[in-house]
């Protein structure tokens, strides 16, 4: 095993952390390619588009869950934390994929699932065929029902994908026993956080990863692992389960990690970034304490509507709580659980999903008409936005082609838990991970690395996915693909790592325009309709998501200027 004790990297000539003013992009890679041709993404396929990413100019990668799994959940069901999925490759091939990422100035972080692991995992196993109180069923947790006979759940607690979190199990002699809690799907027993063996587990398995060379872990649900201890019933009307999740004892978790990440060498600079959803940013502050996470991502951004005024309120809540406490802020607007950005603003005309579905899933998933050529300069114009922000910025795959949704898949074809656990009145998120199109190749848009592939794409890609094919794209100096391209190299000159702050520039005849300073460098977006004249002491134009009219920038897109030298 590769011990990774000194960095590949140079340090910052003024000592500041790489992850500060990064841009990552998120990898998911069963969709990503497939390098055997078997339909499904797998390690060997990134590595033969390292240099894609490499020659768009992001800093490093993060890989969604790529251990070992039944898939009920596409890897955040985790069989085993210290090896690799064989439909991806196995330890070697990771190994060589960091070495080959650390080599083209590429970073590698992994996804970390702490909150709770596969139903084949060993020690839930080992918990079913053990009695109710032994030591086995200690690490997860398991309560007997309510009700004369048991027969009822603990409590009202329901699953975030649907239906109730806890599922009765059967005792080995066969009588009707225990419940479990499953905050996700039945195939995703939660932990029992206050259990010292689960504690001790993640220490061990961050020293493993951190010990083969990866550079840090975005931690799936950091807000969860801790329970209310009494497990009592959520009795508000609102859809955040206080008792569920943000419980004060998981702080302890989260510097325990950040104590392990501190004790490899300096020149390491590992980073913990946090998948955190909380009702306000003051909670979300509270997780990026100095001995706590270095990141954690700011969703309020990613949540909002097209809307100047919007997008600037949570621009500044974003300075005023994550900025109060020295941690950069860490800022998406799309990942693998979210419909794709040009869906999002391309929506004219919504439609209100089932009663069933919840504010935050009605937010991050929102459903109706869609005018797609409205949604692309949008979604460019924001990924602009994004991009001129100071702090670390994570793109999914596929954004940087302007991929749509795809929100007609067969019923058939629908993986996602989501959609079978509320009774297919949430489509899920699969629209989302759809295999991403390579080249124009009927079948499979060069998803696979070999001429003759053995099965198709896992999820069905629709035919239009050809507009959006990368090597397409990559020859057009006006695709969406070329302005991001661009956008990355003028970046890392453009906006200095010590400049983090922001001045709101008004533009008072046109109220429905976001602009701001950074530095010497004017970000505009025009959030209307009506093209907006852009002045003369703004100076030249650096970047735009979409073509100028000499010095009109056209409604629903953005521009970089320079300031002229005083």
């Amino acid at each position: 095993m590769p011990l990774a004790s000194r960095s590949a990297f140079a340090a910052s000539p003024d000592g500041t952390p790489w992850w500060r003013d990064a841009v990552i992009y998120q990898v998911y890679l069963r969709s990503f390619a497939d390098a055997n041709g078997d339909g499904i993404g797998d390690l060997a396929g990134l590595r033969s588009r390292l240099d894609y990413l490499a020659d768009l100019g992001v800093d490093g990668l993060w890989l969604n869950p790529c251990y070992p799994s039944p898939q009920a959940d596409h890897g955040y069901d985790v069989a085993d934390y210290t090896d690799i999925e064989p439909a991806y490759g196995d330890l070697a091939a990771m190994d060589a994929l960091i070495a080959d990422a650390h080599s083209r100035g590429l970073r590698v972080l992994m996804d970390l699932v702490p909150n709770h692991c596969s139903s084949a995992h060993p020690w839930f196993r080992a918990a079913l065929t053990a009695a109710p109180g032994s030591p086995e069923r200690g690490r997860f947790i398991f309560r007997p029902g309510r009700g004369p006979d048991g027969e009822l759940p603990p409590n009202n607690w329901p699953s975030v994908f649907g239906g109730p979190a806890w599922t009765r199990v059967t005792e080995p002699d066969g009588t009707p026993g225990e419940w479990y809690l499953h905050l996700f799907d039945t195939e995703q027993p939660d932990f029992d956080w206050r259990n010292p063996q689960v504690q001790n587990m993640f220490d061990d398995v961050l020293r493993f990863w951190f010990d083969r060379g990866v550079d840090g872990f975005r931690i799936d649900v950091a807000h969860g692992l801790y329970k209310h201890a009494d497990l009592p019933d959520w009795t508000s009307d609102h859809y955040y389960n206080g008792h569920a999740w943000n419980q004060p004892e998981v702080h302890e978790v989260h510097r325990r990690w950040h104590r392990i990440a501190a004790s490899y060498a300096p020149d390491r600079e590992l980073t913990l970034v946090g998948e955190i959803w909380v009702p306000e940013v003051t909670d979300l502050a509270a997780y990026l304490r100095p001995d706590e996470l270095q990141q954690a991502f700011f969703f309020d951004l990613l949540m909002q509507p097209w809307d100047a005024a919007g997008f600037r309120a949570s621009i500044d809540r974003a300075f005023t709580e994550i900025g109060s406490t020295g941690a950069a802020i860490t800022w998406t607007l799309s990942n693998h659980d979210v419909h794709r950005a040009t869906t999002r603003y391309g929506i004219v005309h919504p439609e209100e999903p089932h009663e069933s579905i919840d504010l935050q899933t009605r937010l991050m998933r929102p459903r109706g008409e869609v005018d797609t050529a409205l949604g692309e300069r949008r979604a460019r114009a924001a990924a602009l936005l994004l991009l001129a922000l100071p702090g670390t910025q994570y793109l999914y795959q596929g954004e940087e082609l302007g991929l749509p949704e795809v929100l007609d898949l067969p019923d058939d074809a629908r993986q996602d838990p989501t959609w079978f656990r509320s009774d297919h009145n949430d489509p899920g998120r699969d629209g989302s991970r759809v295999p991403l199109p390579w080249t124009t190749r009927p079948g499979d848009f060069g998803f696979s690395g070999t001429d003759e592939p053995t099965a198709a794409p896992w999820l069905p890609q629709p035919t239009w996915f050809a507009k959006y094919a990368a090597a397409e794209q990559a020859a057009d100096a006006a695709s969406t693909l070329s302005m991001y391209r661009h956008a990355l190299r003028v970046r890392r000159t453009a906006f200095p790592g010590t400049a983090d702050t922001v001045t709101w520039l008004d533009v008072p005849e046109h109220p429905n325009v976001l602009a701001f300073r950074r530095s010497d460098v004017t970000c505009v977006v025009a959030f209307g309709t009506e093209p907006l004249p852009l002045p003369g002491e703004w100076g030249e134009v650096l970047a735009a998501s979409d073509a100028l009219d000499g010095r009109m920038l056209p409604g629903g897109t953005a521009a970089w200027l320079r300031h002229p030298a005083r």
